[in-house]
């Protein structure tokens, strides 16, 4: 059985500490945060604000914001076990000064307050030796189905297009709701339409799935949409529909 340590009290470590702790295959010893107020998740098992206090394990993984990896990673012993951060844009190498180091990076979005099914999320994998990448690759089997080998510029590249896919997108969804509400119509009206957009990619390419005004290079529809939107919302809207317009070979 794999012992870990979980550093941090987040999103992403909370889901990470209940995967593993339902797994047969693995199970959290310790979860540590410099605050301890934010501990209060994880009363079940041992927890310290105190890096000195962190117990030895197979493998510990730091489940931290990005600037506070290499800073935490300084201040911690080795202990001979497997050092894995799981960010998405830094560099496995920010934990070489231990001996076996790699990367654990779940793409997927995390909220507390939702629950997630972890076995379907993907893990992208690296680690500085073969052997290190075969125990990441034996623990991450334990909570998900989805395991690939990402190296560091393949994982940035995958980062940044999450960031498109899922945080600007969700920014949009802000944007809806924000005309809707001003127009007072409700934003429930567009639920459908944002799961079928979002489910037509499971068939179609994004470049096959587009449509609307931008696309079809309605100017009428166009105009009319922008004498209702504030200038913020105008600038975005033009930049994407000339986005839109440039692939498909339009013109506005």
């Amino acid at each position: 059985m794999t012992e870990l340590v979980i550093l941090g009290a987040g999103n992403l470590a909370f889901h990470l500490f209940r995967a593993f702790r339902d797994s047969p295959e693995t199970r959290v010893i310790q979860v540590y945060n410099h605050r301890p107020e934010k501990l209060k998740d994880f009363a079940e098992i041992p927890t310290t604000s105190t890096l000195s206090e962190i117990k030895d394990a197979h493998l510990y993984i730091f489940a931290l914001k990005d600037d506070a990896i290499a800073e935490t990673a300084l201040k911690l012993k080795d202990s001979g076990g497997l050092y894995v951060h799981t960010s998405g844009g830094v560099e496995m190498e920010v934990l070489s000064k231990f001996e076996n180091f790699g990367v654990f990076y779940p793409l997927q979005t995390f909220s507390k307050k939702r629950e997630v099914y972890f076995k379907n999320i993907p893990l992208c994998l690296e680690a500085n030796s073969a052997e290190n990448l075969q125990k990441l690759k034996k623990t991450g089997s334990a909570i998900s189905r989805n395991i690939y080998d990402i190296n560091s510029e393949q994982r940035k590249a995958l980062h940044v297009s999450a960031v498109f896919v899922n945080n600007f997108t969700n920014h949009f969804y802000q944007i809806g709701a924000e005309i809707c509400k001003k127009h007072e119509v409700p934003f429930d009206i567009l639920r459908p339409l944002i799961k079928e957009t979002a489910a037509k990619i499971e068939e179609l390419s994004p470049v096959e799935a587009q449509s609307g005004p931008a696309l079809r290079n309605d100017q009428k529809t166009i105009h009319s949409h922008l004498e209702l939107l504030d200038k913020h919302q105008t600038r975005i809207y033009k930049m994407l529909t000339q986005s839109i317009q440039d692939l498909h070979g339009k013109k506005l």
